[in-house]
């Protein structure tokens, strides 16, 4: 979602690789049933069996692996003395041997909440993986597991990365699913419209071949399928038969029995070309306008939906014509016989007639109605909150959905942030050097000159290990004692520097962490947070006695490098490396979260900012995110500040179209009447029901602004040339409510009905596609079919600047 440059991005790719974290599949096991919850033979040998077979699989990063089955205990050897010993090395086979394990859990607030729930009744597996592309299939391959286990457990899986490359996998099913069957509900609606199949065929000829060559094209370009280009064909299908219909509606009315029809469908497209050559413009204006944004798969898909705007226009222009004048005499003659019972005798045309009538009539009553729709849509804008989450992205049913309600009512949260903390040690280095050389002025000029250079070689990996070695080892070849005596001072000022160096040992800054984690953890939205005064306040108090008083941070840095001493002498020595670099440096707060909505991660973002606000960091110590729950946050921010101004750069962009098309600027903002009218209300329904503003809704404003605008074309082109045509408004509001009025009818139920297989799909964006491109039609085709007239019926003469609206 962001580009490879992106600054976030970087930093989040840079601290993954500074700590070695990988992306995790979290696999829970709960058991409500025990009375010991998970504290059971029964129920810890499943856990000691699954750990061990997940390790065997391929893309595990397996010493990394998170579970009982791979934890160290740590406990007291003897005063003084510290054990490591597996927390299940083997799986119990007794129920006291499952509550041994229990206190010795108990005793260790690293594990609390992470790999075991409080409450006793799951535990957790995190399995780190190699790459994120791998979570789906490593996800079926232990769903088959968990199935061979002798086991009366449920068994759970969840986490941010197989959740989105489940929805990845998904949607290449739903592409090949939902498209087709839309496209089939279009042809029927067609053919229940034109009754005859071989010129509905023309149509889908159109839709087919744009989507075929618009994703054949992308692919072929090297540009991956991701959730927004997965959409592509749902988008340009009923955006290629648009054109197309209206063509077909106007052939399919005047084409009589024994005409040319090489001349009738000439006269069809000589009315349309001009409409339909900037209806496609227009469209692709506003999926261009997604350029605007700095997301690059919507960008991606702004480009081929608009290529494949432009790419149907043509082949509407050329297949549609050459098709029809190609068609068997006798198909022909079929679909004339159809044409002595007049389009004009249908329900549809009847209601068309009637809407328009009431319209003309009651014009200003209907423009008042639609200003309070206006106001009222706005304060349903007002009331949208921006927020998504890729869980989300699934129904309710879905096994990630039900994993992910069931394990984070469990657990501290299955969603991960990192609050990063470094330290530029430069001043300190700087102070440093300057007091090494001023101490080498009188060591010997050879040695001191090595030395100089090593000092000034700057921050670079072991600087103060190679001045130390290097001062150590011209001790044996010191020829006087006055550089014997400089050069110990200089070992001595440099192990000082070292130590100090070594930032994240000092109690004091040790604390600081610990206040921030208090503070996340109690904004509310933080389950748990893990970091490196956990790890020290643990093996602090079994090196001293054991008892929770000593629970707490030494006084002193080498007590405080004792421990993690200690710590690396444990089973798994490289987990002290996930919280802290080697040269402790910089650290890192893992966030558990029980949400990976947009909304909740910005709450805690804002709760240490305001935090910091007071309590200003340590001088030289920086503070970042990162995280895939942070991340989703940036991209979502950028997102929604990019298609803002995308809307608004294409919504000047067509007004200027408009206004070039119809000669006049009157005319331009009538044409943007519809366009306004269904964004506003398609958003404030959003608004009005709650239903958050995420990237399919987001992208949904460029299918509204295409086709919105295109309606309002037509109806404004054919109402002038009626009007040119009959001297008489009042004549050509009764003609445009004819042939013009029943092709944009056609086109609204179309695409309208055509989406409602969408609501079947499992996935969520799917669905919302389909709801709301139902919306747009409904609202775009009633605004210009019913507010248009209305404005024209009492602003006619100021909008046309022409006299002949007073025979209105």
């Amino acid at each position: 979602m962001l580009s490879a440059d992106q600054a976030d991005r970087v930093f989040h790719n840079a601290v993954e690789d500074r700590f070695t974290l990988h992306d995790a599949i979290v696999v829970g096991i709960v058991n409500d049933s025990h009375p010991d919850g998970i504290y059971n033979a029964q129920s810890l040998a499943a856990l000691h069996s699954l750990s061990a077979s997940i390790l065997e699989l391929e893309g595990v990063v397996s010493p990394d692996l998170m579970s009982l089955a791979v934890t160290d205990n740590i406990g007291q050897e003897g005063p003084g003395t510290i054990r490591f010993e597996w927390m299940m090395h083997d799986a119990p086979t007794t129920e006291q041997q499952a509550a041994d394990i229990k206190d010795k859990v108990s005793r260790l607030p690293l594990l609390t909440d992470t790999l075991v729930s409080g409450d006793g009744k799951a535990a957790a597996i995190y399995v780190p993986i190699t790459s994120k592309d791998l979570s789906y299939p490593l996800s079926q391959e232990i769903t088959a597991l968990t199935k061979t286990l002798d086991s009366t457990d449920e068994f759970h899986i969840t986490g941010l990365p197989v959740a989105e490359d489940t929805f990845g996998h998904d949607m290449f099913v739903q592409m090949g699913i939902s498209a087709p069957l839309a496209g089939v509900m279009i042809f029927l609606l067609m053919l229940y419209f034109f009754r005859s199949a071989p010129l509905v065929v023309a149509p889908m000829l159109v839709a087919m071949a744009t989507v075929i060559v618009s994703m054949g094209l992308m692919i072929g370009l090297g540009f991956t399928v991701h959730i927004m280009s997965s959409m592509i064909p749902i988008f340009l299908m009923p955006i290629a038969v648009v054109d197309s219909v209206h063509i077909m509606s106007e052939f399919a009315d005047n084409y009589r029995e024994g005409a040319d029809a090489k001349a009738v469908i000439s006269r069809v497209v000589d009315h349309l070309f001009t409409p339909m050559l900037f209806t496609s413009l227009t469209s692709a204006v506003g999926f261009l306008s997604l350029l605007l944004t700095p997301i690059p798969p919507v960008q991606i898909f702004g480009i081929f939906v608009a290529f494949g705007i432009l790419l149907a226009f043509v082949l509407t222009i050329i297949l549609i014509p050459a098709y029809v004048v190609r068609m068997s005499p006798a198909a022909l003659q079929r679909l004339a016989s159809r044409s002595k019972t007049p389009h004009t005798d249908t329900a549809l045309a009847r209601a068309l007639r009637v809407t328009g009538r009431f319209s003309m009539r009651r014009g200003k009553m209907l423009t008042g109605v639609a200003a309070i729709l206006v106001a009222i849509s706005i304060a349903g804008i007002a009331r949208i909150e921006i927020n998504d989450n890729p869980v989300r992205w699934f129904k309710a049913n879905h096994p990630i959905r039900v994993a992910d309600k069931v394990l984070n009512e469990h657990f501290a949260g299955t969603y991960d942030a990192f609050v990063v903390l470094s330290y530029d040690g430069e001043n300190a280095r700087l102070e440093y050097a300057e007091a090494a050389n001023a101490l080498l002025d009188g060591a010997d000029d050879q040695v001191a000159a090595d030395l100089r250079e090593l000092i000034e070689a700057g921050d670079v990996d072991s600087y103060y290990d190679e001045i130390i070695a290097t001062a150590d080892d011209a001790l044996f070849d010191a020829s006087d004692d006055a550089s014997l005596d400089i050069l110990e001072q200089l070992m001595t000022l440099s192990e000082e520097a070292q130590s100090a160096s070594r930032y994240f040992q000092r109690p004091d800054i040790l604390h600081e962490i610990t206040a921030i984690q208090q503070v996340l953890t109690g904004s509310g939205y933080v389950g748990k947070t893990n970091a490196l005064p956990d790890v020290v306040k643990v093996v602090n108090r079994e090196l001293r006695d054991g008892k929770d008083s000593n629970y707490k941070i030494p006084r002193t840095v080498p007590a405080v490098a004792q421990t993690l001493l200690q710590y690396q002498s444990s089973h798994r020595p490289q987990d002290l490396w996930h919280m802290v670099t080697p040269d402790f440096s910089s650290t890192a707060i893992w966030l558990q979260l029980k949400s990976g909505d947009n909304q909740d991660m910005t709450q805690v973002i804002a709760v240490l900012d305001n935090y910091l606000a007071n309590h200003s960091l340590p001088e030289g110590v920086e503070l970042r995110w990162a995280g895939k729950t942070y991340i989703n946050v940036v991209w979502q921010d950028a997102m929604v500040n990019g298609m803002l101004k995308s809307l608004m750069g294409a919504f000047v962009v067509v007004f200027a179209m408009m206004a070039l098309l119809f000669r006049s600027l009157r005319l331009g903002l009538l044409a943007m009447v519809p366009l306004s009218l269904t964004i506003l209300g398609v958003y404030g329904i959003i608004g009005w029901i709650g239903k958050d503003y995420d990237m399919p809704i987001a992208v949904l404003s460029s299918l509204t602004l295409g086709l919105s605008v295109d309606f309002a074309i037509h109806f404004i082109e054919r109402t002038r040339a009626l009007l040119r045509g009959s001297g008489s408004f009042a004549v050509a509001s009764e003609q445009i409510f004819e042939e013009p009025a029943r092709a944009i009818a056609r086109n609204a139920i179309v695409i309208a009905i055509g989406f409602t297989p969408l609501f079947f799909a499992p996935l969520v964006p799917y669905i919302t596609v389909g709801a709301f491109m139902a919306a747009i039609m409904t609202l775009s085709g009633l605004s210009t079919l019913v507010l248009l007239p209305a404005l024209m019926s009492w602003a006619g003469p100021w909008l046309f600047n022409d006299r002949r609206f007073q025979n209105a």
